[in-house]
């Protein structure tokens, strides 16, 4: 059938060749066009395909009868090439047919040209291709499916990969956030994981409450929304899995805030992904689908179709939503192992520092260093005393922070019957952990508006006070305080915060007893030594004591000065074997029986004697030397006598020299067979006599001759005859600060 319209005898003449009635009846269309594409000639089999008989068709122009894409490819494609080549071989092709469906295609054409080359006509060959469209459709979407599948299981990869390599719980909710944002194309994506509940048990079951780990491309406006609707929402992820929440009416009846957010920020659906691992809800991972986000790339996605999932996409965010949860397991476990070794070496560190302690304070002090920041931010230590509660140590790990500490230390200390948590502890006797502090509760416990000040300065989180007890007796309370940079503590946190104080608190305890004892000890051995020896007429006197530099602040060494009847004076001094505190008990009762020896005035060598017989009576425990003299003020007569003790010397104006005394055995040995030898003399007017114990002149490293040569040196060069000067002047030359033994000095000057 052709165009019966045409008046070119030329074209008459192409058409009457043409091939178009061979074709009539083909199982393919056959058409001709003019080259502007006017139809001129068609057979039946196309007019069958389109729905339209051969008058409507004749005259039309072949690209009116295409899809508007298949109009423009003719256009800009299929016309050039045919200019170009002169023919095209299975162009695809949508005929729109009458009744307005698309018919499939493939078109061959050619060119007819003249003798100039000029375009005359083209003939086209047209094949139905519904069936090889459908196949080649089918064969894409497997391509594709095959590619995204692909590219899912490298997203799996390369999450796997990348969380494996994570060091924290953030890092983890990063990487999860992003890939999974990338995985569906989505707007944006967040992270949020349930947290342990804070504040006081609550005795209906409920939700627990959740907080954003990561984010990524959220508005910020719609985030609040997110995060006010959190709560809720969880029950969509306690049963696991993936929800597609679309934006409709459900979503605006329960959220209508969330819903406007949605709506003002070009968003269609919320994809909720369960976080679990081993059966335990974790958290949940939003993704929002809707407007594109900050691509650059043109979205092709029809308007209402952003909001929707694919199975297979769904299927891989459950598989991230369960690998997110593996990993945070993971990470958590590593933390905590991490955590359990530093609080390990916290309390070995505590141990050894406890072991080394000093004092009370000074142990105080040194923990609460200690505790801050690796155990807390604040640490505080209030004991119990006679007065009530100290606190020796207060310690902020912010140094700005440290006026603030040192004002608290000062002021503001619990009392017992306080609302204070501390005061609590140490009532009830068990810690008191405060989850989370309150402003409301800080004004409750603040004993003024300073305090309450101060409090709300260190921005707290938490506190954990854990009462001192040891053998039944509460000794204080030890106080622990978590900031924001901190976070809350854990159990773990409050169990070695227990352990620490139970340590403490032995500690305490043991110290508080040694300071008892060491108090009671001293006491006892202060009224041990002698007193102050009394004024005597005609005599200048000095006596000096210098405990070893270690053991008991007295020991065996002692002096005396006794006013005798008939104007005469006893003199002693005497050296008890030992520096401990049997010594000093065996020097006490030594001195009192030699004053009980003196109620008849007997000689120095009756003296010796005396105490040799009744040494076993006494039941002294030790030996001791001993030297025993009597002095007439008036006169200057001078009786000594030796029992093993060193000869005492006699200082007279440039002179030094040692007086020949000869000692008989030591008190507490076997009695000698004969009386101690008694030195006599005259102690001339200005002389000074010098009785002294071994520790004055004897040494490790040197032999007691060397001893007595630098104690005469030393009396020369001191060049002076004044009591207390030469004392002070021998012990600075001869003592020095770091002793063995005891010295005890006893200088008498008969006056002009």
């Amino acid at each position: 059938m052709d165009d019966p319209g045409r008046t070119d005898p030329a074209l008459d003449e192409l058409l009457e060749d043409d091939p178009a009635d061979l074709y009539e009846n083909a199982p393919c269309g056959y058409f001709s066009t003019l080259p502007d594409g006017r139809v001129v000639k068609v057979n039946r089999t196309f007019c069958e395909w389109t729905g339209r008989n051969a008058a409507d068709l004749l005259g039309s122009r072949f690209q009116e009868l295409l899809s508007i894409g298949g109009q423009t490819f003719y256009e800009t494609h299929l016309a050039p090439l045919l200019r170009m080549q002169g023919a095209v071989r299975e162009v695809a092709l949508d005929v729109v047919r009458a009744d307005g469906t698309l018919l499939p295609c493939l078109v061959n054409a050619v060119e007819v040209r003249d003798e100039t080359g000029a375009p005359v006509l083209v003939r086209a060959t047209v094949f139905e291709a519904t069936a090889r469209r459908r196949y080649e459709r089918a064969l894409l979407a497997a391509q594709r499916a095959a590619a995204e599948s692909e590219a899912r299981s490298r997203v799996l990869q390369q999450v796997v990969s990348e969380v494996s390599a994570a060091t924290s719980v953030r890092d983890v909710g990063q990487v999860i956030v992003s890939r999974s944002r990338e995985v569906v194309s989505a707007t944006g994506a967040g992270l949020w994981l349930a947290t342990e509940r804070r504040g006081s048990a609550r005795p209906e079951p409920s939700l627990p409450p959740v907080e954003l780990l990561a984010v990524d491309g959220i508005p910020e406006e719609l985030l609040r929304e997110m995060e006010a609707a959190a709560i809720g929402g969880a029950e969509l992820v306690r049963s696991g899995g993936v929800h597609t929440v679309p934006l409709g009416a459900g979503v605006r009846s329960v959220w209508p805030g969330l819903a406007r957010a949605m709506a003002d920020t070009g968003q269609e659906a919320l994809v909720v992904v369960s976080v679990n691992a081993d059966n335990r809800h974790l958290g949940a991972l939003v993704l929002v689908l809707g407007a594109a986000g900050e691509s650059e790339l043109i979205d092709l996605a029809e308007p209402g179709q952003r909001g929707t999932l694919g199975k297979a996409d769904a299927d891989l965010l459950a598989t991230i939503g369960r690998q997110a949860g593996q990993a945070i397991e993971r990470v958590r476990l590593f933390e905590e192992t991490a955590r359990q070794a530093g609080r390990s070496a916290f309390l070995l560190d505590a141990s050894r520092l406890m072991a080394s302690a000093v004092s009370v304070s000074q142990t105080a002090e040194q923990l609460a260093e200690l505790a801050v920041p690796r155990l807390a931010d604040i640490c505080v230590i209030d004991l119990a005393g006679e007065h009530g509660l100290t606190r020796p140590a207060a310690r902020h790990g912010d140094p700005v922070l440290g006026p603030l500490m040192a004002e608290l230390q000062e002021r503001h200390l619990p009392q017992r019957g306080d609302p204070h948590p501390g005061a609590q502890a140490m009532r009830q006797g068990r810690t008191v952990w405060i989850r989370q502090v309150t402003d409301e509760w800080l004004q409750r416990i603040a004993t003024d508006a300073r305090h309450l000040e101060i409090a709300r300065s260190l921005d707290l989180t938490a506190l954990v006070c854990v009462p001192l007890i040891a053998e039944g007796r509460t000794l204080g309370v030890l106080t622990l305080g978590a900031d924001r940079r901190r976070g809350p503590f854990t159990p773990a946190d409050i169990e070695v915060a227990e352990q620490l104080a139970l340590q403490v608190a032995q500690v305490v305890d043991k110290a508080q007893r040694l300071e008892l004892e060491t108090l009671t000890s001293h006491t006892l051995q202060a009224n041990l030594l002698p007193p102050a020896p009394p004024p005597v007429p005609g005599l200048a006197v000095a006596v000096r004591y210098l405990a070893a530099s270690r053991g008991a602040d007295v020991g065996g060494d002692f002096y005396d000065v006794v006013p005798l009847a008939g104007d005469q004076v006893a003199l002693a001094v005497g050296d008890v074997v030992g520096h401990d505190i049997t010594a000093a008990a065996v020097m006490g009762q030594l001195r009192s029986v030699y004053r009980a020896t003196l109620a008849d005035r007997p000689s120095p060598s009756a003296v010796i004697a005396r105490l040799q017989a009744g040494w076993s009576l006494l039941g002294l425990q030790r030996m001791a030397t001993a030297l025993f003299a009597t002095l007439d003020p008036e006169t200057g007569q001078l009786r000594v006598a030796s029992a093993g003790h060193l000869p005492p010397l006699l200082v007279a104006g440039t002179d030094a020299a040692l007086l020949d005394v000869r000692p008989s055995r030591m008190l507490g040995a076997p009695p000698a067979p004969a009386p101690a030898a008694e030195w006599a003399g005259i102690l001339p007017r200005g002389a000074t006599l010098l009785l002294y114990t071994d520790g004055l002149v004897e040494s490790r490293v040197a032999d007691i001759d060397e001893g007595f040569a630098r104690l005469l040196g030393a009396a020369v060069r001191a060049g002076t005859s004044d009591p207390d000067e030469l004392c002070d002047r021998l012990l600075v030359e001869l003592a020095g600060d770091v002793r063995g033994d005891d010295v005890a000095l006893l200088a008498i000057t008969r006056l002009r």
